[in-house]
């Protein structure tokens, strides 16, 4: 009977323990993203932190549900997006502290040409069609010498911003997610590297051009700013930061995804 008795409260204490276990949700496109906070999530549990990875596809959607308090924090992101965001949809999310991650070097592919010396007059390129990551693509074109733009220094140019444009060049505003299946319809794509990769394209073997390691679109973990100093999420930073996860990255992206720390 106390053998019955110890086994009941052992059992208890192990269910109010596990109850206990703080939780930290995080929003997460799949790839990399997802990825890399699933590597760390064993690291978090023996600290006592569940970290529960929601996976959304699209770029919308991860951060309405941080600002809608349903998740506490989301990782898919870089600086000037998140920027774009919160002035389009009159946000106010924050990156966290020392939430610098990775940077994923944005390319260009093409099923129809293998250098870009041969993308012929009246080409259509697609790219994105948010603000932030459609400028990146147009900020990379440039660097090519393909078109010039009003505000070189400018992070957030449109089509309306090219002027010069020596090939006639056709842009095609797409939904990041929808660009690597745009490349039967179009000459040219400027594609995300979480998509490329996700495409089962290689970015350092398959991007016609791609951008360098002075890229300023570091992605990071973000959260709504009553939470960014939130000792769960430090825990999260703290864990993403190590040579484990340094190596991890190196090791499974080969170049496709940098580490940032």
């Amino acid at each position: 009977m106390l053998k019955k008795t110890l086994s009941a409260i052992a059992l208890a204490a192990a269910a109010l323990g596990a109850q206990a276990a703080d939780v930290l949700k995080v929003a997460a496109t799949a790839v990399p993203h997802a990825e890399i906070l699933n590597f760390v999530k064993p690291q978090l549990k023996a600290q006592g932190l569940d970290l529960q990875v929601k996976e959304f596809s699209d770029y919308v959607q991860p951060n309405a549900a941080v600002e809608d308090k349903q998740l506490d924090a989301n990782f898919f992101q870089h600086q000037p997006y998140l920027d774009s965001y919160n002035k389009d949809r009159k946000s106010s999310l924050v990156a966290v502290p020392n939430g610098k991650i990775h940077v994923e070097p944005f390319g260009a592919y093409s099923n129809k040409i293998k250098n870009v010396k041969d993308l012929k007059d009246g080409a259509t390129v697609a790219i994105p069609n948010d603000p932030s990551n459609g400028g990146r693509a147009l900020i990379l074109l440039a660097k090519q010498g393909l078109i010039e733009l009003k505000d070189p220094k400018s992070l957030t140019p449109t089509p309306l911003d090219v002027v010069k444009n020596p090939k006639k060049l056709k842009f095609k505003e797409l939904e990041a997610p929808l660009l690597p299946r745009a490349l039967a319809d179009v000459d040219l794509a400027l594609i995300n590297t979480n998509y490329a990769i996700e495409a089962k394209l290689n970015p350092t073997k398959d991007a016609l051009f791609i951008e360098g390691a002075d890229s300023p679109y570091t992605n990071i973990v973000a959260a709504r700013a009553d939470r960014a100093n939130d000792p769960n999420i430090a825990k999260l930073i703290k864990a993403l930061h190590t040579p484990e996860v340094k190596k991890f990255i190196q090791d499974k992206y080969k170049g496709a995804v940098v580490p940032a720390f």
